[in-house]
């Protein structure tokens, strides 16, 4: 569940909350006469893409043999 915050406490406090948000990666959802009016979520935490893709791809027969067929730039 989502801490909810009045626009007024987060004008005064918008840094704080903010940090706030950033380490604890959960939502503040801002209200303005007790009705929501928008919410603050963490962004997601971007992983390198180096090895990323590891185990995603499969051999399936011989990559090493040369091919039967000729192609027309070998000629």
């Amino acid at each position: 569940m989502a801490t909810q915050v009045a626009v007024g406490e987060f004008k005064a406090k918008c840094l704080k909350l903010l940090n706030e948000v950033s380490e604890t990666r959960k939502p503040i959802v801002i209200t303005k006469r007790g009705k929501p009016l928008a919410k603050v979520i963490p962004i997601p935490l971007h992983k390198t893409l180096f090895g990323s893709m590891k185990g995603s791809g499969t051999i399936t027969g011989d990559i090493i043999s040369p091919l039967d067929v000729e192609w027309e730039a070998m000629k």
